[in-house]
């Protein structure tokens, strides 16, 4: 079976388990940290991938790590998945059920792309103009930062992208200029 639909699966039933404990929020904010320390501690994250570190040895690790910082039920969830030999797919999982969350709860998710971060007054406005493209009352916006772009932005809204980047600007107008109209080609 795939990764994704692994996490997937493994992701509905956390959410279904944590909504019916009342306890959606806790279990988001603890797979949001759980993503943080992924990303953060490359280490970490290699050593859930490794196929040679004993999945005993894992799980020892999750519990010192995030025990007395996690909901019970994140801790249950973390230990089930160890004793699946599925802990590889734990940051896949921990992804998906943020979007399954957002998408139970009607917020829309972005990803905009700039050169340098984002101003509060910017961020604002992005804000307001993918809610106006999704007609969802709540965003989470992604900000990545690429220098690549020079200036401008790239918005991501679920299948649609704005690019309104230098970059894209300047590739265009050099095909422009590579298409001579006055220059014959044989």
């Amino acid at each position: 079976m795939s990764e994704y639909r692994v996490a997937s699966r493994y992701a509905k039933s956390l959410l279904s388990l944590a909504d019916d404990q009342g306890v959606l929020d806790k279990v988001h904010a603890d797979m949001q940290l759980f993503l943080n320390v992924c990303s953060e501690n490359r280490e970490f994250f290699l050593l859930l991938k490794n196929p040679i570190v004993k999945h005993e040895k894992k799980r020892t690790i999750l519990q010192a790590i995030f025990k007395g910082k996690v909901n019970d039920l994140t801790l249950a969830f973390f230990n089930i998945i160890t004793r699946k030999n599925r802990e590889s797919v734990l940051p896949e999982m921990a992804k998906e059920f943020d979007h399954q969350y957002n998408v139970s709860k009607g917020i829309e998710e972005a990803t905009v792309t700039t050169a340098v971060p984002l101003s509060k007054e910017l961020k604002a406005e992005i804000e307001k103009l993918v809610k106006k493209i999704s007609s969802k009352s709540k965003v989470d916006l992604i900000e990545v930062i690429d220098e690549d772009l020079i200036g401008g932005y790239i918005l991501k809204v679920a299948d649609r992208q704005i690019d309104d980047s230098i970059k894209s600007k300047l590739k265009a107008l050099e095909l422009k200029f590579s298409q001579n109209p006055y220059i014959k080609e044989f």
